[in-house]
């Protein structure tokens, strides 16, 4: 356990937390535990989820970026409805990449986990989409992925990162049932209960 996974671990929670509030401030947050994480995953040659820190720093800048421009005259984050074609589209390219990411780690790194890395990895991006365009479904992507890294953290003796995802199980959990109930446009666009 280094001072950095510990400085990881805490900014993490935070940021996370502040999600599922729909706070605006889990952005630069998690833009900063991105940083922090990139350097522990590269450390323990965890490749696919050191470079995910690359992409979810992308990805964080977009859902900033939708998520001010999807709120209520309030200020409140809007939460948006997950089409069933997005359904199929996200698990389908969660799948790919995993293939993707899986083979060219094993066939080109000294990755330690490749596979298993690579798919909790490209799951990761999807939930991390569906996160940026308000789904609340990604809460639920964000348990099934939380739970199998705990086991590969505690696996690669990151025991304080497989801990902070146990937690992350529950604040998924609280996410979830927290964006469910939130009030938003039906088809007419009038609100309804999620």
């Amino acid at each position: 356990m280094s001072t950095l996974e510990i400085a990881a671990v805490g900014v993490s929670f935070l940021a996370i937390w502040l999600t599922t509030r729909r706070n605006m401030l889990c952005w630069p947050l998690n833009l900063v535990a991105c940083v922090l994480y990139f350097k522990v995953f590269l450390d323990v040659r965890l490749y696919a989820d050191m470079a995910l820190q690359a992409v979810f720093g992308i990805g964080i800048l977009y859902g900033w970026i939708v998520w001010a421009r999807g709120r209520h005259e309030t200020g409140e984050v809007r939460v948006m409805p997950l089409a069933r074609s997005q359904l199929f589209t996200g698990i389908a390219a969660g799948a790919v990449g995993s293939f993707a990411i899986g083979w060219f780690t094993s066939h080109h790194t000294d990755a330690a986990l490749p596979w298993i890395d690579a798919t909790l990895s490209s799951f990761s991006l999807v939930a991390q989409y569906w996160t940026a365009r308000r789904h609340r479904e990604n809460w639920l992507l964000w348990i099934v992925v939380d739970v199998a890294y705990v086991g590969m953290f505690v696996f690669k003796g990151l025991v304080l990162t497989a801990g902070l995802y146990a937690v992350m199980i529950g604040l998924a959990v609280m996410g979830y049932r927290d964006w469910k109930q939130v009030r938003r446009p039906g088809p007419d666009g009038v609100a309804t209960a999620g």
